[in-house]
């Protein structure tokens, strides 16, 4: 990555570029500063690009700080982040913007989760930091799913639909075989992002209405390929609280809206060790209308 940089920006040439705008969760981000700081944001978030010129709610500075040694993260008014490197440059942005969108939006309800759709379903993969929603995303996208988001979902508590929040899809390793990586993705020091120009299925822009909760957890141990059993309302609203971001912008710290979502989509837990069997499991599962409860746990464990 620091050569990439060195090659397309060569030192000394880091004077402010045209502002990066983008448009996410209804808010307009406005990011100026380095040029090679911006083409590395918009490899991250060119989906959520916007074209036309807007007043922004979020602005943001990037530059590089301490001879180019490290970078800059700043907005008016708040403290500036550095990052050692490029991997946590991206991390630090990310974590800003995301925590920035739940001060702007409090209606919403912010899952750390994938978000994908299927046949016009919104699908929820929750799990908390390493357990493999990303991973299990990669692979669901090469079985037909839509791409909205791989680990930020807003759930609009009214209409009960999913908003995308589609920024490249980030693994922390290499897929098993047969889901290989484009040659053309964003590598850091620390993770690899896959821009959404690159994925193999497509990437939605418009919110999708939420029928189906899934709480993953990869195991390598599994003695199945995978298992999938649907759960009570109670125990999938306790899940989903757990991961909820923003639980204190809403009415009972949250509780409720967690209820309420899971009241409205039907909701699993997964357990899985193989890509390829989770992936048929999951599409049987969602195109199967007939499954009740007792048959699904009975059938696809």
């Amino acid at each position: 990555m620091q050569n990439l940089l060195r090659q397309r920006h060569p030192r000394g040439a880091d004077s402010s570029a045209r502002p990066l705008l983008l448009s996410v969760a209804g808010c307009v981000v406005r990011v100026s500063g380095s040029p090679a700081l911006l083409d590395i944001l918009l490899r991250a978030y060119g989906a959520m690009r916007r074209r036309t010129t807007a007043v922004s709610d979020i602005n943001y500075i990037v530059r590089r700080s301490g001879g180019s040694t490290s970078y800059c993260i700043s907005r008016p008014g708040r403290t500036a982040l550095r990052a050692e490197d490029d991997g946590e440059f991206i991390f630090r942005f990310e974590k800003e913007l995301t925590i920035a969108l739940q001060r702007r939006r409090r209606d919403l309800y912010f899952l750390h989760a994938a978000a994908l759709e299927v046949d016009g379903k919104g699908i929820l993969l929750v799990a908390p930091s390493g357990g493999g929603k990303s991973t299990l995303t990669w692979a669901l996208l090469h079985y037909g799913f839509a791409y909205l988001s791989d680990e930020l979902a807003p759930v609009d508590l009214g209409t009960l639909r999913v908003l995308p929040y589609p920024h490249a899809l980030c693994l922390k390793q290499v897929p098993p075989q047969g889901f290989p990586l484009p040659a053309s993705i964003l590598r850091t020091c620390r993770t690899l992002h896959v821009p959404t120009t690159e994925l193999p299925s497509r990437t939605l822009t418009r919110s999708v209405p939420l029928t189906s909760v899934i709480f993953v957890e990869y195991s390598q141990d599994l003695p199945s390929a995978a298992e999938l059993q649907q759960i009570g309302k109670a125990e999938a609203t306790t899940r989903l609280f757990s991961q909820a971001l923003n639980p204190l912008a809403h009415s009972e710290d949250g509780l409720s809206a967690a209820a309420a979502i899971a009241r409205h989509a039907a909701c699993y837990t997964l357990r899985f060790s193989d890509l390829r069997a989770t992936c048929t499991l999951i599409t049987n599962c969602l195109s199967d209308k007939t499954l009740d409860g007792e048959r699904l746990q009975r059938s696809m464990v």
